[in-house]
């Protein structure tokens, strides 16, 4: 069964750091560090050492669930041969030494599934987010011919895709349904099935890339339902107890495009289909994955997640140039949104969870902190008593 809105909000602390149940999994805290590529996948698409360490000092740092970025769950799927992918075992035992690390710090950890669709061979972000260029294809970069629900590109300049059949996009549930069958024996604790961005699912819901006229294509039911077919197959390879999120764009940001409306429509079936937590970003339809013409400012995609929960009345999480603790902690008391999902500022500060406790008036003595740092930060208090606050801050006298 999908997770219902919670009625009230316990005063006796933040609301930030109070735990949120989601079917059997109990996150810590409501603060997420969201999906971000980083295109250091090892040997064969694999998790290793980059992602262990990567992904591991958020748990130290304090986050309550941690997802893995875009995961493959296909070879030409890879938004670049830099991609980890779940395709094959190999792969997903490539992810236990993280998984279990993370279970020792008491965060839980989540892997996107994803499939790049007419994004795929394409450059790294640092590189560009574009079409990969003449130079880089000489100096060696992988390219094979990437799919989609037609064979437009995804803007001038970027390969042409191959046209799904309807038998392809029929069996493309199978597809994912193995990359969930893998991640649920590795040992994640949740999975979130991306339908954002541009990427494979997000180009078949959207009418500015979705021009068929089969059973996967026309109006918007027919472009619902491969990914709705993707998140039956999903559920059905998951324990009951076992969360699902999905990712979406809100709106595409584009003329004619995929809307708030259309959103709203969608987050209906999907929680019907025991879909748990509706992960609201935007844009990416036709240029890098988050472009969107939409005004940009602090939480500016908190309305989406806050008209999902309130509309669809099912748990929605926040993200969007979320800067501040009592940023946060107002989302979550304002009923806009259950999570709050923390990307770049979290790169910026990976123990940003852990500092914004000490802003809201918690964990003033560093006990929530992991016990090998806690105990040094603690004894550091007696240390600077008299000239700077438990926290660093230099106290300046005139």
């Amino acid at each position: 069964m999908s997770s219902s809105v919670p009625d009230r909000v316990d005063s006796a602390g933040p609301l930030l750091f109070q735990p949120f149940k989601i079917r059997g999994l109990t996150l810590k805290n409501r603060l997420v560090v969201p999906p971000m590529v980083h295109y250091r996948a090892g040997p064969g698409s694999t998790c290793g050492m980059f992602h262990n360490v990567h992904l591991g000092r958020y748990a130290l740092g304090g986050f309550g669930l941690v997802f893995v970025e875009a995961t493959a769950v296909e070879e030409i799927g890879l938004i670049n041969e830099h991609d980890l992918g779940i395709w094959n075992a190999e792969q997903a035992r490539s992810f236990k030494p993280l998984i279990d690390f993370m279970r020792g710090e008491n965060t839980a950890i989540g892997i996107q599934l994803a499939h790049g669709g007419r994004k795929a061979s394409s450059q790294r972000a640092m590189d560009g987010m574009g079409p990969l260029t003449p130079e880089q294809i000489k100096a060696g970069a992988r390219v094979w011919q990437p799919v989609g629900p037609t064979s437009e590109p995804v803007a001038a300049g970027w390969l042409t895709p191959r046209q799904l059949t309807t038998a392809e996009c029929r069996a493309m549930a199978g597809t994912w349904a193995n990359a969930a069958r893998n991640a649920v024996a590795a040992g994640f604790d949740t999975i979130e099935i991306h339908t954002a961005h541009g990427y494979l699912l997000a180009s078949f819901l959207s009418p500015v890339s979705n021009t068929r006229n089969d059973e996967y294509g026309g109006d918007r039911q027919g472009r619902m339902r491969l990914p709705l077919e993707i998140v039956e197959a999903v559920r059905r390879e998951m324990p009951d107890t076992m969360p699902l999120f999905v990712r979406v764009s809100a709106v595409d940001g584009a003329q004619n495009g995929w809307n708030l409306d259309d959103t709203v429509a969608f987050a209906v079936e999907l929680k019907a289909r025991g879909v748990d937590v509706i992960d609201c970003s935007s844009g990416g339809i036709s240029g890098s994955a988050t472009a969107a013409q939409v005004p940009r400012g602090l939480g500016f995609q908190v309305p989406y997640a806050e008209r999902v929960r309130k509309e669809v009345g099912i748990a929605s999480m926040a993200v969007g140039i979320i800067l501040e603790a009592e940023q946060a902690e107002a989302i979550l008391q304002k009923g806009q949104a259950d999570l709050v999902a923390v990307g770049r500022q979290s790169q910026f500060n990976p123990n940003i969870a852990q500092h914004w406790a000490h802003d809201l008036g918690i964990n003033a003595r560093f006990e929530d902190w992991a016990p090998e740092y806690g105990w040094w930060l603690e004894k550091r208090i007696r240390t600077m008593e008299g000239f700077a606050t438990p926290t660093g801050v230099v106290t300046r006298r005139s």
